[in-house]
């Protein structure tokens, strides 16, 4: 596998493993507003489609990277596309970038630490969990887009190694009698080049 395949491979991992994550967190906010019978927000189920459409990309090139790697202008076409779907995915989720999702509060629960309390701090962290999961999704989206736009310069890289290996050069030789006239010689019979060709 040369340099690029490898790079190529690795990416895609690395887009399964923050995908994953991000569409498990915005499944369970679909699943609560769908419980409530009410639409979910189109910032979050924008990224939550493109998480969903991406991952499944990632996982099929990834385990089918011996056919993909033919096509790979193609593969590197589409993940152009998910790079501007990303773009515009985080786009519309772009109000929980500024969201402050710790509160610092007197907690009861601070005191019963014993010896951890004697920090001098009596304040404790509460996390919004909603909050904290979009903003979460939110960071793994724009990570995609990073992801997405190293796989579609690789796949690039893959396409020009592969197509330098298929091309084929075919060289037409040439050969002399004693009278002076040319003959030409079919490529395949290529393996007899060194053989001149003498009549009487």
């Amino acid at each position: 596998m040369s340099f690029s395949g490898f790079s190529f491979g690795f990416w895609r991992f690395m887009e399964i493993i923050t995908l994953i994550p991000c569409l498990g967190m915005l499944s369970y906010f679909v699943n609560a507003y769908t419980k409530l019978k009410s639409l979910t927000p189109d910032s979050i189920l924008v990224l939550f489609i493109v998480s969903v459409l991406g991952a499944a990309w990632a996982i099929g090139t990834l385990f089918l990277y011996t056919r993909a790697k033919h096509s790979a202008n193609f593969v590197a076409f589409v993940d152009l596309l998910f790079v501007g779907a990303f773009i515009g995915a985080v786009y519309a989720l772009r109000g929980i970038a500024n969201a402050d999702c710790t509160r610092f509060t007197r907690d009861s629960y601070f005191y019963d630490l014993g010896v951890l309390a004697a920090t001098g701090n009596s304040y404790s962290i509460h996390v919004n969990k909603n909050c904290a999961m979009l903003k979460a999704s939110f960071a793994f989206g724009i990570m995609n887009c990073i992801f997405f736009f190293l796989t579609f310069l690789l796949a690039l890289m893959v396409h020009h190694h592969w197509s330098d290996r298929d091309r084929v050069v075919v060289k037409r030789e040439t050969h002399y009698s004693r009278h002076g006239h040319r003959r030409s010689r079919s490529p395949r019979h290529s393996h007899h080049s060194s053989r001149r060709s003498h009549y009487v």
